[in-house]
């Protein structure tokens, strides 16, 4: 029989496509250790990050709240970066009051003075002293010839890679942990497959240029689509390219998330091997994914295609979630898993946390509350500040530029955001609905972009939304009257 109160082993990877599982459909990325979890527990169809951002979203799944609430929008490059704030409850607290033991490996990009430990973890390893360990290892520095795009990093074996550095710190953290009676909560957080993809061989070459197709969006003329997307072509330089200069680096990318697979296989094998795997939640998602070439652009900023919002969302906890659930509700990830590591841990969420438990659809049931649509926030980063709002339901997504033309996507019809049907007049009720539920959201998180002035962009001067009584939930469709 499964702990009551369940080790749970989080790895949690920076820029990680929904699309690039093989389990979701790939044509040609090989990735089995992540399907056989899917295979083995739930894999969630419709998660999405809350912000397309490293640190807002890492904010969020410490905290459980959206980024306006907890106050981390930008990485510390943005020209009005404020840290987090400090008087928020935080899952990692509160677990290890309950008596967890909390390790962290890797990434962190939360705060530039705190750690994990001032937030309740007892050990952290950061990602800074790959380079250390590779130093004395006699192995050459990471390579940066080509900058952000990557390369093949030459000078090291697969088991000398920051994924294989980063796998062996968790296991030691798992197998010094693993006869202690207290319950454990350890965190993998690797940079990869956020680029620059520097991959060694055979990873490298794992999918040759030559045979990747274009994502369904390549060639999106961005036509009627807000000028900020085809400044982004000129801040990276790509304006011009063809697939030709674009296949190389998705061959980097697909191949170090292959790299990040076999690792994530040393850590399953090592569950088996001490015996952990019955008693430990084993979770894999990512803060958000990767443009990689989709739309023709680089990185994530300034949009909020599928590419950068959607994210893999997968969880086994053997004898409690039966094999192969396939969950297709829609989940906001950081902020419900928050929720999710108290429940599992035995407590009640904080009221702060705005989200709720991913155990109930995990396991087949449903949600105790459930969504109809989902939403995100961007809010700028190093090239300038820029507010976005997203709002999107199964068939339709709506994204709020208050600065800029507004987007609305029919994804049945459209599903790689190709054609901007704002202006199109068959749409219109189907705007308003979109453009209602966005207020609700707006109201309920008490968003800031929400004025007098901005409310007006939205409903238009002669409506006004009745303000909901009860937080952050959104289950029901707010009420419009007319003056």
């Amino acid at each position: 029989m499964p702990a009551s109160r369940p080790n749970v082993l989080l790895i949690h990877s920076d820029q990680h496509r929904y699309d690039c599982v093989g389990a979701h459909g790939h044509p040609m990325l090989m990735t089995p250790n992540l399907d056989r979890l899917a295979a083995e527990g739930a894999d969630f169809s419709h998660a999405f990050c809350p912000s397309p951002i490293c640190s807002p979203e890492r904010a969020s799944l410490l905290t459980g709240q959206w980024p306006v609430q907890h106050g981390l929008l930008f990485t510390e490059i943005a020209e009005a970066y404020r840290p987090m704030r400090s008087d928020l409850p935080t899952f990692s607290a509160l677990l290890r009051e309950a008596g967890y033991y909390l390790g962290y490996v890797g990434k962190w990009h939360v705060d530039e003075v705190l750690t994990p430990q001032d937030y309740g973890f007892h050990d952290y390893v950061p990602e800074r002293e790959y380079a250390l360990w590779r130093s004395r290892q006699g192995l050459p520095p990471l390579p940066n010839r080509n900058d952000w795009f990557g390369e093949t990093d030459a000078g090291i074996t697969p088991g000398q890679s920051r994924l294989a550095w980063g796998a062996s710190e968790t296991l030691r953290l798992l197998r010094r942990t693993a006869n202690e009676r207290q319950p454990f909560f350890i965190r993998w957080d690797p940079s990869e497959p956020h680029l620059p993809n520097r991959v060694p061989e055979p990873f490298a070459g794992l999918y040759p240029p030559g045979s990747i197709a274009p994502w369904p969006s390549f060639g999106d003329s961005l036509s009627r689509k807000p000028a900020i997307q085809r400044r982004q072509l000129a801040n990276w330089g790509i304006e011009n390219w063809s697939w030709e200069d674009w296949a190389p680096i998705v061959s980097r990318y697909l191949g170090e998330i292959s790299l990040l697979d076999s690792q994530i296989g040393r850590l399953l094998a090592a569950l088996d091997e001490l015996g952990l795997a019955n008693d430990t939640l084993v979770i894999y998602s990512t803060d958000h994914g990767d443009m990689c070439g989709a739309h023709g652009m680089m990185d994530k900023h300034y949009v909020m295609y599928d590419d950068v919002v959607r994210v893999p969302l997968i969880m086994r906890w053997k004898g409690v979630i039966p094999p192969g659930q396939r969950p297709d509700a829609f989940v906001s990830s950081a902020i419900d898993l928050a929720s999710t590591f108290c429940e599992v841990a035995g407590l009640a969420a904080p009221a702060s946390f705005k989200g709720e438990s991913l155990l109930p659809l995990a396991t087949g049931q449903r949600r105790r509350n459930g969504r109809q649509d989902i939403y995100a926030s961007y809010h700028g980063n190093q090239f300038g500040l820029y507010s976005q709002r997203m709002v999107r339901n199964q068939r339709w997504k709506y994204i709020w530029n208050p600065t800029a033309e507004d987007e609305l996507y029919d994804l049945s019809a459209d599903p790689a955001e190709l054609r901007n049907r704002v202006a199109d007049i068959s749409c219109s009720r189907e705007l308003a609905r979109l453009r209602s539920r966005m207020v609700a959201w707006l109201e309920h998180s008490r968003d800031p972009l929400l004025n007098e002035w901005t409310r007006r962009q939205l409903l238009g001067p002669a409506e006004r939304t009745v303000r909901p009584r009860r937080d952050l939930r959104l289950r029901s469709e707010p009420v419009t009257l007319r003056r």
